[in-house]
């Protein structure tokens, strides 16, 4: 069973929006999608950038380095499903945002 992490209040990441946090070593990007949330690396796989402070529409980030985008649901590539970031599994209990590093 996974062990999950605090990373953040709700309110720290209103709808639309993400934060980078550090999990057990692992830089991790959490967005809010109208309420719900998911999280993936933070690294892009096209040359590293920050892929989590990209733009958010939706489900959809967009590194701002280069433009990939990513469903962070999946963390499939949208232009080839084979690159996929790595997804970590987000809980919320009560206000508080909770990620399993591994």
């Amino acid at each position: 069973m996974a062990e999950f992490v605090a990373v953040a209040l709700t309110s720290e990441i209103p709808p639309g929006r993400s934060k980078i946090v550090v999990v057990r070593g692992h830089i991790v990007a959490v967005y809010n999608v109208d309420g719900s949330f998911y999280a993936t690396t933070n690294t892009c796989l096209h040359r590293g950038g920050p892929v989590g402070e990209g733009d958010l529409d939706g489900p959809i980030v967009t590194c701002p380095w280069h433009g990939w985008q990513y469903d962070i649901r999946s963390g499939e590539n949208l232009l080839n499903p084979m690159a996929r970031l790595k997804t970590f599994a987000v809980k919320v209990e009560g206000d508080r945002v909770l990620v399993a590093p591994s």
